[in-house]
């Protein structure tokens, strides 16, 4: 085999190396390296020497990363996806098990389920049956504080 048909098999493997990497990734990396493989190829395809072949390479997947990179992250961002939780912010809930955040216990009943809920002051103890708004949401816990002081601050 002579010295281009070795330089066109190298620049396949890499091509189908790089596209492999980035399908299992997915993070736009790899994907810029297997399409200045494809110059590198094309260089070798042409009887290009080896370091003209590297050089149309490093080029041609530096010029991509750069210039198409940016276009395509903002197009291919992923946007934040509400959850059905979220509707629950700023409802009020009522306690159905003592909220207390030292003992790691409490429970509201809010639109027809019970959550799990902390109080947003990390020293209040809300009892049973109080009325509580429902501030934030941590992870499954709803963060929530007495409605009535909620409505003071309003």
């Amino acid at each position: 085999m002579d010295q281009q048909t070795i330089m066109c098999i190298v620049w396949v493997v890499a091509i189908v190396g790089f596209s492999a990497a980035e399908a299992a990734t997915m993070s736009l990396i790899s994907i810029w390296f297997a399409i200045g493989s494809l110059a590198g190829l094309i260089a070798a395809g042409l009887g290009a020497p080896i370091w003209a072949q590297l050089l149309v390479f490093i080029i041609v997947s530096g010029a991509v990363l750069a210039g198409i990179r940016p276009f395509a992250t903002r197009w291919l961002k992923t946007r934040r996806v509400s959850t059905n939780a979220d509707r629950n912010l700023g409802k009020t809930g009522r306690v159905t098990e003592q909220i207390d955040n030292n003992a790691s216990s409490g429970a509201i009943y809010l639109q027809g389920k019970t959550w799990t809920a902390r109080s947003s002051d990390s020293r209040e103890v809300i009892p049973a049956g109080a009325l509580v708004k429902v501030l934030s949401i941590e992870g499954v816990k709803l963060i929530v504080q007495p409605a009535e002081e909620v409505a003071v601050k309003n």
